[in-house]
């Protein structure tokens, strides 16, 4: 089971920068320099609200599965 959790560790800082990177190449920095007040509204939102709540929460999560945190032993 702690192989299992470990292998999802990975999975999850990979997700987090996935999701960052789709974050800001498709919905981040081209609302922000589209011109238009809603989007540059909605970029904001986007890159500085909640890119680093749903990349941030996905990479402190994978990093304690990867490092052991959340094996049985420590329990």
């Amino acid at each position: 089971m702690d192989r299992l959790k470990k292998i999802l560790g990975i999975v999850w800082l990979l997700l987090a920068l996935a999701v960052l990177y789709f974050g800001l190449t498709v919905m981040g920095i081209p609302k922000l320099t589209s011109g238009k007040q809603e989007d540059l509204v909605f970029g904001i939102i986007i890159v500085f609200i909640l890119l680093p709540i749903v990349s941030g929460g996905l990479g402190v999560f994978g990093y304690y599965a990867l490092s052991g945190d959340y094996s049985e032993e420590k329990l």
